[in-house]
Formats: structure tokens, sequence, C-alpha cells
């Protein structure tokens, strides 16, 4: 499964983008409003840090053929950048222009597994099961990646399962059990994915013991 990081912080990609465990970059509105400096400029560093690895810009307009217009100048930011436009079905016609035109799409805000089967049938490279919005009311958020990923194998579908809005550890190790493609993690998720308590401790009781040996050098 790759990993993707939820964040337009550019300390944080910076940190961790050398790391080789890091596929590629989400971003939204929201992040982007907590960073320094134009949007644009924001997004051009990430693009440029990422090298090859795809980075998600999201629309911000509404009216569909705004959307259209505004999709076509995001993708000519970088040959990196993938439009985030969400799952609606007055932009399914503006969605199938956009793949016709080559340029790389992620569906957000899809909730059901139906609703991944039709961007699937777009031909949109990504879709977003937003796992814990579902589950903030009470829906089965994971249930949707598995559906999704047995619609995709049955029916040779290659757009990825990017599960999104992951609130936990729990839930990236449960994307990864369900079938999804890609997750994508805030910083603060994908570090305390890597940790675990009995590591740090051991790391300790090593290197007391290693003390006791009195070795100057080694090897």
């Amino acid at each position: 499964m790759k990993i993707f990081l939820d964040t337009a912080h550019i300390q944080n990609i910076q940190k961790w983008s050398n790391s080789g465990l890091i596929d590629g970059i989400t971003t939204n509105p929201t992040s982007l409003s907590k960073e320094a400096g134009l949007p644009i400029e924001v997004i051009k560093n990430i693009c440029k840090l990422m090298g090859d690895s795809p980075v998600s810009v999201e629309v911000t307009e509404k009216d569909p053929n705004a959307v259209f217009e505004q999709a076509k100048k995001i993708a000519a930011i970088s040959d990196n950048v993938v439009v985030k436009i969400p799952c609606w079905p007055e932009y399914c016609s503006v969605i199938k222009k956009l793949v016709d035109a080559n340029i790389s799409l992620n569906i957000t805000l899809v909730f059901t597994a139906l609703q991944g089967l039709m961007m699937a049938k777009l031909g949109v490279d990504y879709i977003s099961p937003f796992i814990g919005r579902l589950e903030d009311i009470d829906g089965a958020g994971l249930q949707v990646v598995s559906d999704v990923r047995e619609i995709f194998d049955t029916y040779g579908y290659e757009t990825e399962i990017l599960a999104a809005s992951v609130r936990s550890v729990w839930h990236m190790h449960q994307a990864a059990l369900h079938g999804a493609d890609i997750v994508t993690v805030s910083t603060d998720i994908f570090e305390k994915s890597l940790y675990h308590p009995l590591s740090e401790i051991g790391i300790d009781i090593f290197e007391a013991d290693w003390k006791k040996l009195g070795v100057k050098q080694f090897p």
C-alpha cells in the first residue's frame, strides 16, 4: 500500500519526502490556508520537493464550467499535479472531459461503493472514500473501501482506491487490511504509525547492556 501525507506543511514534507516511505501528497483548501504565502507558490514548492510523485490539489470553484476551467489551470502547475474534484452528479460530464484531456484526477468525498464504481467508469486515476467522515455519522467507512476493492477487482478497473479522512493509526492499519491501494494520513498519524513503546524500551536495554562490555570501538 502506498502512503501519502495529507499536508501542505513544507517542513514536514521536507522531513519525510526522502525517507522512502512517502509516495505522494494530498492537499486541500484547509491545509493550504494554514501555510504562509500564496497557495500557488506553496503548491509549486511541494511539487518540486516531491519530484515525480503525485501531489493532489483541490478545485475551489463550484459551477461545473468554472470547475472545468480551473481544473485545467491547476493541472498546468506541474506535471505531477493531480486535480481533486468532489464526487457530485453535476460534475460527471466535467470529469469525463478532463479524463479525455489526459488530466490526472482524484475524486474526493466518495461515500458509497456505487459512487466509486461510477467514477471508475469515467476513467479517473484515484477515488477517495472518506472513512472518518462516514463513521462520524455511524456509517461503515472501511466497508466502503472493502466493497470498492471487490468491485474493482471483479471488473478490472485500474482506478486506485485512496483511503482518506483517516483519523487514527488503527484506521491506517485497517485501510491496508481492507485493500486500499493508498492511504493519505496526517504527519502526526504517519509518525505515530512508526513508533511503538516496546521498540524504545528494547533500544534502551540493548544500549545499557552494550555499555556493560566497556568496548571503546566496534567493529
